[in-house]
């Protein structure tokens, strides 16, 4: 849960049909269809700690979110813990401590396991270290990998208990957990061909870099996104599996002055700096000082002046502000339509129009930001 709004909400479905799925993988030739219940309950755990958020402000949320709950420790220690309980409740289906163990295990380290796999960041070694894990693989919703788990959940569902006894509902349920994992071995694919030719790209054009990410648009693995930080700015461009040899357009954001002096240790600062992993762009404003997580990407809105690009993660943090001083500066009423069939089209190589004059909104200090590009 946490800061993505709907998105975290649709990310509530992926995480209860995986946990629904590898329930039912374990427990289902033992409890049948009711293993398909266990495993989506268990499978949303680890994002309780959004049940805190009404009670801490956001820069706590940051802090915590992915964090202590996503801990391995914490999976292994809940596996431990909960086996024999649970083994007592299922004693007339003659469910071993070991295969209730083993089954909070895998539910739990799935979900922990798809989150990594997000740019979202987990924190897998907490306490020990509390340095986020993120592969930057997948989007946090697509369907393309959630499809397959719903279908062994339905399926599993239409299953009776006898049949699932005799091994029918775990080798379908088996195929389905396959298809999803084999998508995931090929987003890989996909992010390495899109990582080659950004590589590539900015090779030919001479360009020197301090870091550089590549992670999913929304929703597939057919069109990625490349982050370039440099030395005064960062580079942002799009890649297609299907753009074949053309140059990628960047958009270059500056860095500008960064963070004033004297906010650069406020709390709700530093807990911007390690949620983005310092990739983030700061703009002063009249109330303190506007800051943006790069690696989420922009509401993309075109106008007749060009693009307008309205940072997904993005707050503002209030010196002076009552309450929660770190604001999020999102707006609720925005259009989806047009810029998820834009993106539809960039997925298949449609470049046209794509990165024309963009501009940069969102900051309450100025109505745009005009940005350069580089074609």
């Amino acid at each position: 849960m946490g800061q993505g709004g709907e998105i975290a909400g649709v990310d509530l479905i992926t995480q209860a049909a995986l946990g629904a799925t590898v329930g039912a993988a374990v427990l289902g030739p033992k409890l049948g269809r009711p293993a398909i219940g266990w495993g989506a309950m268990l499978g949303l755990v680890p994002d309780l700690d959004g049940l805190l958020m009404p009670f801490i402000d956001t820069a706590w949320d940051l802090w915590i979110h992915r964090g202590f709950s996503h801990s391995m420790l914490l999976v292994i220690v809940a596996s431990v813990g909960l086996a024999k309980p649970l083994s007592k409740r299922w004693k007339r289906q003659k469910v071993t401590p070991q295969r209730a163990g083993w089954f909070v295990f895998l539910v739990l380290a799935t979900h922990v396991l798809i989150d990594c796999f997000t740019v979202y960041g987990t924190q897998v070694l907490w306490p020990f270290s509390s340095r986020p894990v993120a592969f930057n693989n997948l989007f946090i919703i697509d369907p393309l990998f959630t499809l397959p788990l719903l279908v062994a959940i339905v399926g599993g569902l239409r299953i009776d208990g006898k049949r699932w006894k005799k091994g029918v509902g775990l080798r379908m349920t088996a195929v389905c957990l396959a298809v999803s994992s084999a998508y995931v071995g090929l987003s890989y694919w996909a992010k390495h061909a899109a990582s080659t030719a950004v590589a590539e790209d900015l090779e030919r054009r001479g360009i020197d870099w301090q870091r550089r990410m590549e992670s999913p648009a929304p929703f597939s693995i057919l069109l990625w996104r490349a982050v370039i930080e440099r030395d005064e700015e960062f580079w942002v461009g799009y890649r297609s599996i299907f753009d074949g040899d053309s140059p990628v357009v960047w958009t270059i954001y500056p860095k500008q002055a960064g963070v004033p002096a004297d906010l650069a240790d406020d709390f709700e600062v530093r807990a911007v700096r390690r949620f983005s992993d310092e990739w983030w762009l700061a703009r002063k404003t009249k109330r303190g000082v506007w800051l943006v997580d790069m690696r989420f990407g922009t509401y993309r809105e075109w106008d007749k002046r060009g693009l307008a690009l309205r940072p997904i993660f993005a707050w503002e943090y209030q010196v002076d502000g009552r309450g929660d001083p770190l604001k999020r500066t999102l707006k609720e009423d925005r259009e989806m339509g047009p810029m998820l069939s834009r993106l539809w089209e960039r997925m298949l190589g449609f470049e046209e129009g794509f990165d024309t004059a963009p501009r940069l909104i969102g900051n309450p200090a100025t109505t745009s930001e005009a940005l350069p590009t580089v074609r």
